[in-house]
């Protein structure tokens, strides 16, 4: 875990002055570390009945996508108002300075469906919490959500289902 962990790039002062933003695109670079991380997330998933992975725009997307090949399963798409061509369901949720919305079809899975959900990083949890009421309210059900990497210190995990938290690398 710690070569992974050396591969992901530190940007100082991005998007704002103060962050530190952890730049996973140096790791989706390198193929043999991006397959090591995806079968490593993978495996933790292999055999628990999943039917569809659900990636979060944007970076979520590309995680998910390799994870639902891993898996065999499809993939349902979380994206910012507008983007979705089909009837969606739409959660509009708080951010440190204002609000944002998510969207997803309303179709995306079926009542009782078993559901990954997959992204990037976990930070603050507000994002992946409003993901999660969408899911909820389409009802499926979440086997848990699964990150790349998670900010211990936001402690973003407070504000999704106890026990349904993963993620593969810890800063």
């Amino acid at each position: 875990m710690d070569e992974l962990k050396r591969i992901i790039r530190d940007v100082p002062d991005f998007p704002k002055k103060g962050i530190v933003f952890k730049d996973i695109t140096t790791l989706l670079a390198d193929g043999r570390n991006f397959q090591r991380m995806i079968d490593l997330m993978a495996h933790r998933y292999l055999g628990q009945g999943i039917q569809k992975v659900v990636g979060v725009e944007a970076r979520g997307f590309i995680l998910g996508s390799a994870l639902a090949y891993k898996l065999g399963t499809g993939i349902a798409l979380v994206r910012k108002p507008g983007k979705l061509p089909w009837k969606t369901l739409r959660k509009t949720y708080e951010l440190e300075y204002g609000t944002d919305t998510l969207e997803i079809h309303i179709d995306a899975f079926e009542p009782g469906e078993k559901v990954l959900i997959a992204d990037d990083l976990l930070a603050t949890g507000g994002t992946v919490a409003a993901v999660v009421d969408l899911v909820q309210q389409l009802q499926a059900e979440i086997v848990e959500c699964a990150f790349l990497a998670e900010l211990e210190f936001l402690q973003g995990r407070k504000r999704l289902p106890e026990g349904k938290v993963h993620s593969l690398l810890q800063f």
